[in-house]
C-alpha cells in the first residue's frame, strides 16, 4: 500500500508532505509516514533541516476519530510527535487551512511554525468531551502562556494565523500563495541555529489570576461539562509540573474523559449531526433546484428571523406583510438586530447594509412570482395557511418550492389546496429563527425528492442543522414536548411546585424548565380568551393577566429585570384547583419528576421511530440538542435513555401507568438499543 506521506529534497532541506484527503487526518498510515519521513531526514547527513506540510485544502485537521475505541495500529500519535520533538535537526511546520487538535499538537512538536494568513490553529477536543491527548495541554501553555492556552484548550475555538503569531504560537506569517517556498527559505535561515527550540524545555509561568478570571467569565457556558475543568487542571499542571509529570497528568485526565459517558455523548452528537443530513431514499447526487430569491410571508418575529438567515447568506429575500405598519416594524427590527451584531463585532461593519440591500419589502403577494422558494410564516391556523397556499398556487412560478413554517399542523392537508403537492414541504424554524440552529424539514406524502434534497442543501448554506421529520402533530420536537408539559401540569396538582419541577430540569442541564419556558413563550399562547372559562391552572393565570415575562407575572413573579421569584398567588391558584378536584397534596421526589417528565419523552421518541416519522434515533437527539437545549453532554433523549438503562426507563414508565412503546420494551428486554 502506497504511503500517504512522501518526501522531496530541495537542496539541503527535506520537505515531508502528507497527502491524505480530505483533511489529512492523523490516521495510522499518516503517522507511520511522518515517522519514516523524520527518520529519513535525520539519517541523511546532507539534510540541514526539514519542512512538514500537507497537500490538499488543509494542514492536519485532527486525529482520525474513527479510530477511537479500536485497537491501536502503527505508530501512536505520541510516538510520532516525540520523534519530531527529539529530532537533532530543526523541523518547520508549514500551515495552511486548519491545524486542529492532533494537527496543532504536531505543529507544537515541530521546532518552528510558519502559516499563511488564512490559516487557523486550535485544540477543539473539549467540544467532543475530551482534552488534547498528545501533549497539547502541556506544550501550548509553554508557548503562549496560561491565559491564552485556557481560551484555546478549555473553550476550543480556533484562532487565525495573525493572532497565533501575536501570542507566539506562529513564528512567521508567510505568503498565501508561496507557503512551501517561504517555509523552505525560513528553514534555511534557522537550520544552523542552536540550541534547537523545543517546547518541552520552556516554562509556563503560573497565573492563578488568569485561571480565576477564566472560570468566572465562562462558568455558565461550562456548567455541567466535565471536559473544561479537566482542561483547566491540565493547563495549571503545565505551569506547575515538569514536562514529563505534566504529560502523565494529561494522559490520566484524557483517559477519564475518554471512558466517561459525557465524551461518548458528545461524540455521538458529532456523528449524529452529520448523519442527519443524509436522506435514506434520496440519492446524494440528486440535481437541486436553483434558489436565487426567497419569499417570506409575514414580517413578525418568525418571518423576520427567517429572512435574516437568507440575507446573511447573500440570498435575496422578498418579504410580504398585510399592513405597512407591520412591514415597517418587522424590517426595522431586522435592521436593529444586524446593527447590534455589528456593534458587538460579530459581523463586519458593512454587513447590515449589505444584508438589508438584498431585502425587498412589499404588501403585494404577487411580488412573490419570481421567488424560487416561498416560506409562509403566519399565524398557526390551518384555515389561514390553506388560504395562503391557495393564493400561492396561482402566483408562484412552476418549480418554485412552497414551504410552511408550521410547528404542528399537517403539511399534507396544506398541500391538498395546491395543484403541486410535490412542491410543498415543511420548514419548521425555531425561535429566534436567526439564532437557533435547528431546522425541522417536514416531508409530506407527496414531497418530491429533489425538493427535499434542495431544502436540506439550502439549510447548510444558511448554517442550520437540518433534520427530516414525517407528518404528525408536532413533528419530532414538539410532539415529544407535549407529554412532558402534560405531566408537569399534573405534578403541580399532586404537590410539586413550579420551581421544584423547573429546578429538576435545570439541574439536569436544560436551559430552563417547563414553567420557565411557558413564561418566556407566553402563558396566553393557545388560550381560548374567555376569562370566565377556567378549566386549568394555565386558564386561571391567563384570566388574571399573568401572561408570563412580558407582563411581569406568570407561573413566577418578575422584577423589572425579569428576574423570577416564586409567586404566592400562583401557590393559591394551584391550591384552589387541588381542593376543587378533591386531590390530596403529597410529597413529590425529584426522581419522580424525572420519571414522569423525561421518561415519557423517550417513550414518545420510540413511537416516532416505530411510525417512521424520524429516520433514526440519532436524528431525534439532534432535534433536542439544537432545538430545545438538551444538554449536549447527555447526548439527546434517546442516547441518554440508553446510558440511563432502558430497563430502568421502562420500569419507571410502568410504575406511573404509562403505556410503553413496543420497540422500547423489546429493546429493554433484549439488551438492544434504538436505531
Amino acid at each position: 500500500m502506497t504511503s500517504p506521506v512522501r518526501t522531496e529534497r530541495h537542496g539541503d532541506i527535506l520537505v515531508i508532505i502528507s497527502d491524505s484527503p480530505p483533511v489529512n487526518a492523523l490516521g495510522a498510515a499518516v503517522r507511520d509516514g511522518l515517522e519514516a519521513g523524520v527518520k529519513e531526514g535525520v539519517a541523511d547527513a546532507s539534510i540541514a533541516a526539514m519542512v512538514l506540510r500537507c497537500d490538499g485544502r488543509t494542514f492536519f485537521a485532527g486525529a482520525d476519530i474513527t479510530e477511537f475505541g479500536k485497537p491501536p495500529k502503527g505508530a501512536s500519535l505520541h510516538e510520532a510527535i516525540d520523534m519530531m520533538d527529539a529530532s537533532p535537526k530543526p523541523i518547520v511546520a508549514a500551515i495552511h487551512g486548519t491545524a486542529l487538535g492532533g494537527g496543532c499538537e504536531v505543529a507544537l512538536a515541530c521546532h518552528y511554525r510558519v502559516a499563511v494568513p488564512s490559516a487557523k490553529l486550535g485544540l477543539p477536543e473539549v467540544k467532543l468531551g475530551l482534552l488534547p491527548g498528545a501533549g497539547g495541554t502541556q506544550r501550548l501553555p509553554r508557548v503562549v502562556g496560561v491565559k491564552a492556552a485556557l481560551e484555546m484548550i478549555a473553550i476550543g475555538d480556533p484562532i487565525p494565523a495573525q493572532k497565533a503569531a501575536d501570542v507566539g504560537l506562529v513564528d512567521k506569517v508567510v505568503g498565501e500563495g508561496s507557503l512551501e517556498a517561504d517555509a523552505i527559505a525560513f528553514a534555511r535561515e534557522i537550520a544552523a541555529a542552536r540550541p534547537i527550540p523545543r517546547v518541552r524545555d520552556k516554562a509556563a509561568a503560573p497565573d492563578p489570576d488568569a485561571v480565576e478570571a477564566f472560570r468566572k467569565a465562562n462558568g455558565r457556558k461550562m456548567r455541567g461539562f466535565d471536559a473544561p475543568e479537566a482542561c483547566i487542571a491540565c493547563v495549571v499542571a503545565a505551569s506547575e509540573k515538569p514536562f514529563e509529570e505534566g504529560m502523565t497528568f494529561e494522559r490520566e485526565q484524557f483517559m477519564k474523559l475518554m471512558t466517561g459517558t459525557q465524551s461518548a455523548a458528545q461524540r455521538h452528537i458529532f456523528f449524529a449531526e452529520r448523519q442527519a443530513a443524509k436522506i435514506d431514499d434520496v440519492d446524494p447526487k440528486t440535481p437541486l433546484r436553483p434558489i436565487n430569491r426567497v419569499g417570506v410571508i409575514g414580517a413578525g418575529t418568525m418571518g423576520g428571523g427567517i429572512s435574516m438567515n437568507f440575507l446573511s447568506a447573500g440570498i435575496a429575500v422578498t418579504i410580504v406583510e398585510m399592513q405597512q405598519e407591520a412591514l415597517d416594524r418587522g424590517t426595522g427590527v431586522m435592521r436593529k438586530n444586524y446593527e447590534a451584531s455589528a456593534a458587538k463585532g460579530r459581523i463586519k461593519p458593512d454587513a447590515p447594509e449589505k444584508a438589508m440591500g438584498l431585502l425587498k419589502p412589499t404588501l403585494n403577494l404577487d411580488d412573490l412570482a419570481d421567488c424560487d422558494l416561498i416560506i409562509e410564516a403566519v399565524y398557526e391556523n390551518m384555515d389561514v395557511k390553506k388560504d395562503i397556499f391557495t393564493k400561492l398556487d396561482a402566483i408562484a412560478k412552476p418549480g418554485a418550492i412552497l414551504a410552511s413554517n408550521t410547528s404542528y399542523l399537517d403539511i399534507d392537508a396544506i398541500a391538498t389546496v395546491t395543484k403541486r403537492p410535490e412542491d410543498v414541504v415543511g420548514m419548521h424554524f425555531f425561535s429566534p429563527a436567526n439564532v437557533m440552529k435547528l431546522l425541522e424539514v417536514v416531508r409530506g406524502e407527496k414531497t418530491a425528492k429533489d425538493v427535499l434534497a434542495t431544502v436540506m442543501d439550502l439549510a447548510k448554506k444558511i448554517r442550520k442543522v437540518a433534520v427530516v421529520a414525517g407528518v404528525c402533530h408536532g413533528f419530532i420536537g414538539n410532539r415529544m414536548l407535549a407529554p412532558r408539559q402534560l405531566e408537569a401540569n399534573k405534578l403541580l396538582m399532586e404537590g410539586a411546585t413550579p420551581q421544584q419541577i423547573d429546578k429538576v430540569h435545570t439541574d439536569f442541564g436544560m436551559p430552563m424548565g417547563p414553567f420557565q419556558m411557558a413564561d418566556l413563550a407566553g402563558v396566553d399562547i393557545g388560550w381560548h380568551r374567555d376569562p370566565s372559562r377556567i378549566e386549568s391552572i394555565r386558564d386561571a393565570l391567563a384570566a388574571e393577566g399573568r401572561w408570563g415575562q412580558k407582563k411581569g407575572a406568570g407561573f413566577y413573579d418578575y422584577d423589572e429585570k425579569r428576574n423570577p421569584t416564586p409567586s404566592p398567588r400562583v401557590a393559591e391558584i394551584i391550591e384552589d384547583f387541588r381542593s376543587r378536584s378533591n386531590m390530596q397534596k403529597r410529597e413529590i421526589t425529584d426522581q419522580e419528576i424525572v420519571e414522569r417528565t423525561l421518561y415519557p419523552m423517550v417513550n414518545e421518541g420510540a413511537l416516532i421511530l416505530e411510525e417512521g416519522k424520524a429516520q433514526r434515533a440519532s436524528d431525534i437527539d439532534v432535534v433536542w440538542i439544537y432545538g430545545y437545549g438538551w444538554p449536549v453532554y447527555r447526548g439527546g433523549p434517546m442516547f441518554w435513555a440508553q446510558t440511563e438503562g432502558l430497563p430502568k426507563v421502562v420500569a419507571g414508565l410502568e410504575k406511573h401507568g404509562f403505556k410503553v412503546a413496543q420497540s422500547l420494551k423489546t429493546a429493554a428486554d433484549t439488551g438492544g438499543s434504538f436505531k
